[in-house]
């Protein structure tokens, strides 16, 4: 039996996540489907991480066990021809047997994109959050480095999230112009995320450039452990998980 590592990505807009669902398609049952047809048994993959209903991917990853005499490069390519055309596999090797993706220490980084011109550009619109009116960058970076570092993030967490270690380190969070015009980049890296954390950050972000808190505000958020003290849950659509690497 071989393990086989993919890098996936994908357009998240019409699939319900990343997990498998009840009541829809997902990235984790398009896999299943294609490398079952591709190879003749069933087979499960193992994600890297469960993104959301709604969520992008350009680097997220998977592993599935195999008794196929496929090269292992050959798979992508080979899984990519009974997979729809907004799902890809980006690369394939073999890893050893015992490689778990989600018990390896990573670094994951997230990109939220925001579009800030007068009127929504429909390129973005799968893509972006459309946020028209002036953000003060300044004060979205200085609150950002309030959320760097370790912390118990339970202010930036989903209410419904039945996890209970709620502390989380997140090594940089960047807020950037886009070379694409009217376009905002806020790149969070860490090494682990709770339910809607990133999304949370983003609309926090947004609600200080908006001028409707003061960056300081964003320390007290955290220290309250509270989610109805942080902001709005940004959509889902501007978030992608850009890559996961291994440290």
């Amino acid at each position: 039996m071989r393990r086989i590592l993919l890098t996936v990505a994908y357009d998240g807009t019409d699939y319900h996540g990343w997990q498998l669902q009840d009541n829809g398609s997902t990235i984790e049952g398009e896999l299943n489907r294609a490398i079952s047809e591709l190879t003749g048994s069933v087979t499960e993959v193992i994600g890297a991480s469960r993104t959301d209903s709604g969520v992008h991917g350009l680097g997220n990853r998977a592993v599935f066990d195999t008794e196929s005499s496929i090269p292992a490069e050959r798979f992508g390519p080979a899984i990519n021809t009974f997979l729809p055309d907004d799902i890809r596999v980006m690369s394939s090797t073999e890893v050893s047997a015992s490689w778990h993706p989600r018990k390896v220490r990573t670094v994951k980084t997230y990109e939220y994109r925001i579009d800030r011109g007068r009127i929504e550009n429909p390129l973005m619109l799968r893509y972006a959050w459309h946020v028209w009116g002036e953000l003060d960058l300044e004060a979205m970076r200085a609150a950002a480095e309030y959320l760097v570092g370790e912390h118990d993030f339970t202010s930036f967490c989903a209410a419904a999230s039945q996890v209970e270690d709620k502390t989380r380190e997140i090594i940089s969070i960047d807020v950037e112009e886009s070379a694409a015009a009217g376009e905002l980049v806020i790149r969070v890296r860490g090494y682990g995320f709770l339910y809607n954390m990133v999304r949370i950050i983003a609309g926090t972000l947004v609600t200080v450039g908006q001028g409707k808190i003061a960056p300081e505000d964003v320390s007290g958020i955290l220290e309250a452990r509270d989610r109805t003290r942080a902001c709005e849950t940004a959509p889902a659509k501007g978030l992608t998980l850009v890559s996961i690497e291994d440290v």
